[in-house]
Protein backbone atom coordinates (compact mmCIF):
# COMPACT_ATOMS: atom_id res chain seq x y z
CA UNK A 1 0.00 0.00 0.00
CA UNK A 2 2.56 2.32 0.50
CA UNK A 3 4.32 1.51 -2.41
CA UNK A 4 1.22 2.25 -4.48
CA UNK A 5 0.88 5.49 -2.61
CA UNK A 6 4.42 6.57 -3.46
CA UNK A 7 3.48 5.57 -7.53
CA UNK A 8 0.77 7.30 -7.37
CA UNK A 9 1.65 10.67 -5.73
CA UNK A 10 4.75 10.45 -8.18
CA UNK A 11 1.82 10.42 -10.95
CA UNK A 12 1.23 13.56 -12.62
CA UNK A 13 -1.48 16.30 -11.09
CA UNK A 14 -4.04 18.32 -12.59
CA UNK A 15 -7.07 17.44 -14.96
CA UNK A 16 -5.59 17.05 -18.02
CA UNK A 17 -2.34 14.79 -16.54
CA UNK A 18 -5.52 12.62 -15.62
CA UNK A 19 -6.73 12.51 -19.15
CA UNK A 20 -3.64 11.71 -20.27
CA UNK A 21 -0.69 13.44 -22.38
CA UNK A 22 -1.46 16.80 -24.57
CA UNK A 23 -0.19 16.37 -27.98
CA UNK A 24 1.45 19.40 -29.81
CA UNK A 25 -1.52 21.80 -30.99
CA UNK A 26 0.14 22.37 -34.58
CA UNK A 27 0.46 18.90 -35.65
CA UNK A 28 -1.47 17.56 -38.10
CA UNK A 29 -5.15 16.43 -37.43
CA UNK A 30 -3.90 17.47 -33.44
CA UNK A 31 -7.82 17.65 -32.66
CA UNK A 32 -8.31 14.52 -33.38
CA UNK A 33 -5.89 13.30 -31.39
CA UNK A 34 -6.08 15.03 -29.08
CA UNK A 35 -10.17 14.02 -28.64
CA UNK A 36 -8.57 10.33 -28.87
CA UNK A 37 -6.22 10.67 -26.37
CA UNK A 38 -8.69 12.41 -24.16
CA UNK A 39 -11.38 9.15 -24.51
CA UNK A 40 -8.44 7.02 -23.93
CA UNK A 41 -7.82 8.53 -20.25
CA UNK A 42 -11.32 9.05 -19.57
CA UNK A 43 -11.61 5.48 -20.44
CA UNK A 44 -9.30 4.32 -18.11
CA UNK A 45 -10.67 6.55 -15.48
CA UNK A 46 -13.69 5.33 -15.70
CA UNK A 47 -13.13 1.48 -16.23
CA UNK A 48 -11.88 0.78 -12.82
CA UNK A 49 -10.35 -2.96 -13.22
CA UNK A 50 -8.12 -1.11 -15.98
CA UNK A 51 -6.97 1.54 -13.77
CA UNK A 52 -6.29 -1.01 -11.26
CA UNK A 53 -4.14 -2.87 -13.75
CA UNK A 54 -2.44 0.19 -14.89
CA UNK A 55 -1.48 1.13 -11.66
CA UNK A 56 -0.33 -2.58 -10.98
CA UNK A 57 1.99 -2.68 -13.81
CA UNK A 58 3.57 0.65 -12.83
CA UNK A 59 4.04 -0.81 -9.55
CA UNK A 60 5.60 -3.76 -10.84
CA UNK A 61 7.98 -2.07 -12.98
CA UNK A 62 9.05 0.46 -10.17
CA UNK A 63 9.78 -2.58 -8.06
CA UNK A 64 11.53 -4.17 -10.73
CA UNK A 65 13.94 -1.12 -10.66
CA UNK A 66 14.21 -1.51 -7.70
CA UNK A 67 15.47 -5.02 -7.53
CA UNK A 68 17.88 -4.05 -10.29
CA UNK A 69 19.14 -1.45 -8.25
CA UNK A 70 19.59 -3.59 -5.23
CA UNK A 71 21.09 -6.21 -6.87
CA UNK A 72 23.59 -4.17 -8.74
CA UNK A 73 24.94 -2.41 -5.66
CA UNK A 74 25.21 -5.45 -3.91
CA UNK A 75 27.20 -7.39 -7.05
CA UNK A 76 29.30 -4.47 -6.89
CA UNK A 77 30.00 -4.85 -2.85
CA UNK A 78 30.77 -8.55 -3.36
CA UNK A 79 33.70 -7.75 -5.83
CA UNK A 80 35.12 -5.24 -4.39
CA UNK A 81 35.27 -7.61 -1.08
CA UNK A 82 36.74 -10.09 -3.50
CA UNK A 83 39.63 -7.66 -4.71
CA UNK A 84 40.12 -6.40 -1.47
CA UNK A 85 40.66 -10.37 -0.34
CA UNK A 86 42.73 -11.08 -3.12
CA UNK A 87 45.23 -8.49 -2.18
CA UNK A 88 44.99 -9.15 1.39
CA UNK A 89 46.29 -12.76 0.23
CA UNK A 90 48.90 -11.73 -2.07
CA UNK A 91 50.58 -9.72 1.22
CA UNK A 92 50.27 -12.19 3.21
CA UNK A 93 52.16 -14.69 0.78
CA UNK A 94 54.71 -11.84 -0.20
CA UNK A 95 55.66 -11.51 3.39
CA UNK A 96 55.87 -14.71 4.48
CA UNK A 97 58.35 -15.54 1.49
CA UNK A 98 60.26 -12.51 2.17
CA UNK A 99 60.49 -13.88 5.30
CA UNK A 100 61.74 -17.53 4.26
CA UNK A 101 58.13 -19.25 6.14
CA UNK A 102 58.37 -21.38 3.02
CA UNK A 103 55.93 -24.56 4.45
CA UNK A 104 53.49 -21.31 5.84
CA UNK A 105 53.60 -19.79 2.27
CA UNK A 106 52.62 -23.46 0.94
CA UNK A 107 50.05 -23.74 2.87
CA UNK A 108 48.14 -20.45 2.67
CA UNK A 109 48.56 -20.55 -1.31
CA UNK A 110 47.49 -24.50 -2.02
CA UNK A 111 43.92 -23.65 -1.09
CA UNK A 112 43.71 -21.31 -3.96
CA UNK A 113 44.88 -24.06 -6.36
CA UNK A 114 41.57 -23.14 -8.76
CA UNK A 115 42.04 -19.91 -8.70
CA UNK A 116 41.89 -18.05 -12.28
CA UNK A 117 43.65 -14.93 -10.62
CA UNK A 118 47.42 -14.99 -12.66
CA UNK A 119 49.01 -13.21 -9.30
CA UNK A 120 47.82 -15.69 -7.36
CA UNK A 121 49.10 -18.90 -9.38
CA UNK A 122 52.36 -17.76 -10.29
CA UNK A 123 52.82 -17.10 -6.50
CA UNK A 124 52.10 -20.40 -6.28
CA UNK A 125 54.07 -21.81 -9.09
CA UNK A 126 56.87 -20.26 -7.07
CA UNK A 127 55.95 -22.15 -3.57
CA UNK A 128 55.88 -25.18 -5.58
CA UNK A 129 59.27 -24.79 -6.88
CA UNK A 130 60.53 -23.79 -3.10
CA UNK A 131 59.43 -26.16 -1.29
CA UNK A 132 60.48 -28.82 -4.03
CA UNK A 133 64.20 -27.43 -3.29
CA UNK A 134 64.03 -28.06 0.30
CA UNK A 135 66.39 -30.41 1.99
CA UNK A 136 63.75 -32.58 3.69
CA UNK A 137 61.64 -33.20 0.43
CA UNK A 138 61.51 -36.58 -1.06
CA UNK A 139 62.69 -36.66 -4.65
CA UNK A 140 59.53 -37.78 -5.08
CA UNK A 141 57.73 -35.60 -4.07
CA UNK A 142 59.89 -32.97 -6.29
CA UNK A 143 59.48 -34.28 -9.07
CA UNK A 144 55.41 -34.06 -8.68
CA UNK A 145 55.91 -30.26 -7.09
CA UNK A 146 58.22 -29.09 -10.35
CA UNK A 147 55.34 -30.18 -12.59
CA UNK A 148 52.36 -29.32 -10.25
CA UNK A 149 54.61 -25.46 -10.51
CA UNK A 150 54.80 -25.51 -14.32
CA UNK A 151 51.01 -25.58 -14.56
CA UNK A 152 50.43 -23.22 -12.24
CA UNK A 153 52.67 -21.15 -14.06
CA UNK A 154 51.37 -22.03 -17.82
CA UNK A 155 47.60 -21.00 -15.96
CA UNK A 156 48.81 -17.47 -15.03
CA UNK A 157 50.65 -17.06 -18.49
CA UNK A 158 47.77 -17.96 -20.14
CA UNK A 159 45.76 -15.44 -17.93
CA UNK A 160 47.74 -12.71 -17.94
CA UNK A 161 50.38 -12.35 -20.79
CA UNK A 162 51.48 -9.12 -19.49
CA UNK A 163 52.45 -10.59 -16.31
CA UNK A 164 56.52 -10.26 -15.98
CA UNK A 165 56.68 -12.45 -13.19
CA UNK A 166 54.04 -14.85 -14.96
CA UNK A 167 56.81 -15.03 -17.86
CA UNK A 168 59.54 -15.12 -15.24
CA UNK A 169 58.22 -18.20 -13.06
CA UNK A 170 57.17 -20.33 -16.89
CA UNK A 171 60.78 -19.68 -18.09
CA UNK A 172 62.04 -21.22 -14.44
CA UNK A 173 59.60 -23.73 -14.19
CA UNK A 174 60.51 -25.22 -17.64
CA UNK A 175 64.16 -25.34 -16.55
CA UNK A 176 63.38 -27.63 -14.02
CA UNK A 177 61.19 -29.96 -15.43
CA UNK A 178 64.04 -30.46 -17.70
CA UNK A 179 66.13 -32.14 -15.14
CA UNK A 180 63.84 -35.19 -15.66
CA UNK A 181 62.92 -35.35 -19.38
CA UNK A 182 66.85 -36.63 -20.57
CA UNK A 183 69.36 -34.25 -21.80
CA UNK A 184 68.60 -33.38 -25.35
CA UNK A 185 64.79 -31.99 -23.48
CA UNK A 186 67.14 -30.27 -21.06
CA UNK A 187 68.84 -28.44 -23.93
CA UNK A 188 65.80 -28.05 -25.59
CA UNK A 189 64.65 -26.21 -22.53
CA UNK A 190 67.47 -24.29 -22.21
CA UNK A 191 67.50 -22.73 -26.14
CA UNK A 192 63.92 -21.86 -25.38
CA UNK A 193 63.53 -20.03 -21.66
CA UNK A 194 65.85 -17.28 -22.94
CA UNK A 195 62.96 -15.48 -24.27
CA UNK A 196 60.25 -15.28 -21.35
CA UNK A 197 62.86 -14.02 -19.45
CA UNK A 198 63.39 -11.26 -21.83
CA UNK A 199 59.95 -10.59 -22.23
CA UNK A 200 59.81 -10.46 -18.56
CA UNK A 201 62.59 -8.02 -18.42
CA UNK A 202 60.99 -5.50 -21.21
CA UNK A 203 57.73 -5.67 -19.31
CA UNK A 204 59.75 -4.57 -15.65
CA UNK A 205 63.10 -3.64 -16.49
CA UNK A 206 63.56 -3.23 -12.99
CA UNK A 207 62.95 -6.64 -11.93
CA UNK A 208 66.67 -7.49 -10.98
CA UNK A 209 65.67 -11.33 -10.78
CA UNK A 210 64.51 -11.57 -14.37
CA UNK A 211 68.23 -9.63 -15.73
CA UNK A 212 69.71 -12.03 -13.40
CA UNK A 213 68.25 -15.23 -15.23
CA UNK A 214 69.20 -14.28 -18.15
CA UNK A 215 72.91 -13.90 -16.81
CA UNK A 216 72.93 -17.88 -15.48
CA UNK A 217 71.54 -18.52 -19.10
CA UNK A 218 74.78 -16.67 -20.55
CA UNK A 219 76.46 -18.36 -17.60
CA UNK A 220 75.70 -21.97 -18.70
CA UNK A 221 75.72 -22.05 -22.62
CA UNK A 222 79.23 -20.36 -21.69
CA UNK A 223 80.29 -23.43 -19.50
CA UNK A 224 78.31 -25.67 -21.76
CA UNK A 225 80.71 -29.38 -22.32
CA UNK A 226 81.48 -29.93 -25.76
CA UNK A 227 79.17 -32.76 -26.18
CA UNK A 228 76.29 -30.99 -24.84
CA UNK A 229 77.06 -28.28 -27.79
CA UNK A 230 77.00 -30.86 -29.79
CA UNK A 231 73.30 -31.49 -29.06
CA UNK A 232 72.43 -28.57 -29.17
CA UNK A 233 74.26 -27.20 -32.71
CA UNK A 234 72.01 -30.28 -33.54
CA UNK A 235 68.59 -29.10 -32.18
CA UNK A 236 68.84 -25.30 -32.87
CA UNK A 237 70.85 -22.68 -34.68
CA UNK A 238 73.75 -23.12 -32.47
CA UNK A 239 72.85 -21.30 -29.73
CA UNK A 240 75.55 -19.93 -27.52
CA UNK A 241 76.85 -17.08 -24.91
CA UNK A 242 79.82 -16.36 -23.54
CA UNK A 243 81.32 -15.27 -19.58
CA UNK A 244 81.62 -11.46 -20.65
CA UNK A 245 77.46 -11.35 -21.54
CA UNK A 246 76.82 -13.57 -18.17
CA UNK A 247 78.72 -10.52 -16.31
CA UNK A 248 77.02 -7.80 -17.53
CA UNK A 249 73.74 -9.21 -16.86
CA UNK A 250 74.98 -10.02 -13.60
CA UNK A 251 76.38 -6.61 -12.54
CA UNK A 252 73.26 -4.79 -14.27
CA UNK A 253 70.72 -6.94 -12.04
CA UNK A 254 73.23 -5.32 -9.52
CA UNK A 255 72.78 -2.15 -10.33
CA UNK A 256 69.21 -2.29 -10.33
CA UNK A 257 68.70 -3.92 -6.93
CA UNK A 258 71.99 -3.95 -4.89
CA UNK A 259 72.26 -6.82 -2.64
CA UNK A 260 68.89 -8.75 -3.49
CA UNK A 261 70.59 -12.01 -4.02
CA UNK A 262 72.86 -13.58 -2.82
CA UNK A 263 73.55 -16.11 -5.53
CA UNK A 264 73.93 -13.14 -7.87
CA UNK A 265 76.73 -12.42 -5.94
CA UNK A 266 78.11 -15.70 -5.64
CA UNK A 267 77.70 -15.77 -9.44
CA UNK A 268 79.65 -12.48 -9.73
CA UNK A 269 82.93 -13.84 -8.49
CA UNK A 270 82.34 -17.15 -10.56
CA UNK A 271 82.21 -15.40 -13.37
CA UNK A 272 85.18 -13.53 -12.95
CA UNK A 273 87.39 -16.31 -11.95
CA UNK A 274 86.73 -17.92 -15.16
CA UNK A 275 87.43 -14.43 -16.50
CA UNK A 276 91.02 -15.14 -14.47
CA UNK A 277 90.31 -11.76 -12.57
CA UNK A 278 91.21 -13.74 -8.96
CA UNK A 279 90.78 -9.69 -7.59
CA UNK A 280 87.25 -9.53 -8.39
CA UNK A 281 86.53 -13.58 -7.29
CA UNK A 282 87.84 -13.25 -4.53
CA UNK A 283 85.49 -9.63 -3.86
CA UNK A 284 82.00 -11.26 -4.44
CA UNK A 285 82.12 -14.24 -2.81
CA UNK A 286 83.15 -12.30 0.32
CA UNK A 287 80.02 -10.60 0.44
CA UNK A 288 77.87 -13.84 -0.38
CA UNK A 289 79.58 -14.93 2.16
CA UNK A 290 78.53 -12.53 4.58
CA UNK A 291 74.87 -11.92 3.06
CA UNK A 292 72.25 -12.18 5.84
CA UNK A 293 71.12 -16.30 5.27
CA UNK A 294 67.08 -15.82 5.21
CA UNK A 295 66.23 -18.78 3.45
CA UNK A 296 67.56 -22.59 3.15
CA UNK A 297 69.28 -21.32 -0.56
CA UNK A 298 71.17 -18.58 0.84
CA UNK A 299 72.84 -21.11 3.45
CA UNK A 300 73.34 -23.13 0.89
CA UNK A 301 75.41 -20.01 -1.25
CA UNK A 302 77.23 -19.31 1.95
CA UNK A 303 78.70 -22.62 2.25
CA UNK A 304 79.60 -22.55 -1.58
CA UNK A 305 81.23 -19.08 -1.10
CA UNK A 306 83.53 -20.49 1.89
CA UNK A 307 84.44 -23.71 0.13
CA UNK A 308 85.12 -20.91 -3.17
CA UNK A 309 87.36 -18.62 -0.66
CA UNK A 310 88.63 -21.54 0.97
CA UNK A 311 90.37 -22.73 -2.50
CA UNK A 312 91.75 -19.00 -3.20
CA UNK A 313 93.61 -19.26 0.13
CA UNK A 314 95.00 -22.91 -1.01
CA UNK A 315 96.23 -21.69 -3.81
CA UNK A 316 98.20 -18.86 -2.54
Amino acid sequence: MALALRLWCSLPLGRSAALGPRLPTGAAGSCEQCVLWRLRGAGVMGNPGAFKRSLLFSALSYLGFETYQVISQAAVVHATAKVFRVEEILEQADYLYESGETEKLYQLLSQYKESEDAELLWRLARASRVIGRLSGTSEEEKKLLVYEALEYAKRALEKNESSFAAHKWYAICISDVGDYEGIKAKIANAYMIKEPFEKAVELNPKDATSIHLIGIWCYTFAEMPWYQRRIAKMLFAAPSSTYEEALGYFHRAEQVDPNFYSKNLLLLGKTYLKLHNKKLAALWPTKAKDYPAHTEEDKQIETEAAQLLTGFSDKN
